[in-house]
């Protein structure tokens, strides 16, 4: 896998002056589009979209110092309608607009060119099973809230107080199935888990019954999932884990992430200062030549 993902930088590379197709990438890498963009995201630190728009404007930073084109010339060719948008974008960048910088020949910001590689460190190992789960309904109470990638969302925090002892009870008696009680769910992200972008939060239970029309409620289709188990300080261990199956997991098994809720279930351990978390994603197989 670690091949095909390095071809689809390759391709990333030879189209920087001209239209880049996400799903080509994808099919290059041999994976879906959707899961495409979460593993970039993943291994690379920062959303597809951020490292082409980052790439562009270190070449494009390159040409303007060069001198040898016009600058409208450049930001026509690095796929920028107008100089005007072109400017705004090569000082976000680099911190100076590009006349500045071909006048001055101020020091510029690169991105490198990425690729991935394997480093072997085998010094922790991952608890999972893969389970067949028959449709179900997520029911409770849901909050367009912003991702945070570390340390307590507040936005969470703040929904979860808003949330009355009497409707948290009322959730918790409709749970009817693995994973038991009150769930944390996460659904509709977008695609490149940018820090700041939106998502739908769950406060939920998981049940098999008709929900009641005064809760929020999603129906979510039978499919396969893959549960990790983790123990650790709240909420870092939680968000590592999310991490390390993007990072770790994903590459190194048969599978692929597929649209869906990822859902998890936490308990205090009996000590109170640690956290048992168990971690539902949604995934389906793939070919074995398709890794």
């Amino acid at each position: 896998m670690l091949k095909r993902l390095n071809q689809a930088m390759d391709h990333i590379e030879d189209r920087l002056d001209g239209e880049i197709d996400t799903g080509e990438l994808a099919r290059i890498a041999m994976t879906s589009e959707y899961h495409f963009r979460r593993l970039f995201s993943a291994l690379a630190g920062m959303p597809l979209s951020e490292y082409v728009r980052r790439r562009r404007l270190t070449v494009a930073g390159a040409e303007v110092l060069a001198g040898q084109r016009t600058l409208l010339d450049v930001a026509v060719r690095y796929g920028y309608t107008s100089g005007e948008a072109f400017a705004r974008a090569f000082r976000a960048v680099h911190g100076v607009g590009p006349g500045e910088a071909r006048r001055t020949g101020a020091a510029l910001r690169s991105q490198p060119r990425m690729s991935f590689r394997l480093v072997v460190e085998g010094s922790t190992s991952m608890r999972y099973r893969v389970v067949e789960k028959e449709a179900f309904h997520l029911v409770g109470r849901k909050a367009r809230v912003p991702l945070v990638h570390e340390g307590v969302n507040p936005a969470i925090a703040e929904f979860i107080r808003s949330i009355g002892q009497e409707t948290a009870l009322r959730i918790h008696r409709l749970s009817d199935q693995e994973p038991e009680g009150i769930v944390s769910a996460c659904d509709d992200l977008d695609p490149s888990r940018a820090e700041g972008t939106e998502l739908d939060y769950w406060h939920a239970a998981l049940t098999r019954a008709a929900p009641p029309e005064d809760l929020d409620s999603l129906l979510v289709p039978a499919g396969t999932w893959a549960v990790f188990e983790s123990t650790g300080p709240f909420p870092e261990a939680l968000q590592h884990l999310w991490r390390d199956v993007f990072t770790e997991w994903f590459p190194s098994n048969p599978y692929q992430s597929r649209p869906g809720p990822e859902i998890l279930r936490t308990r205090p351990t009996e000590t109170g200062d640690m956290t048992d978390a168990v971690l539902w994603i949604p995934i389906e197989r793939t070919e074995p030549g398709n890794r």
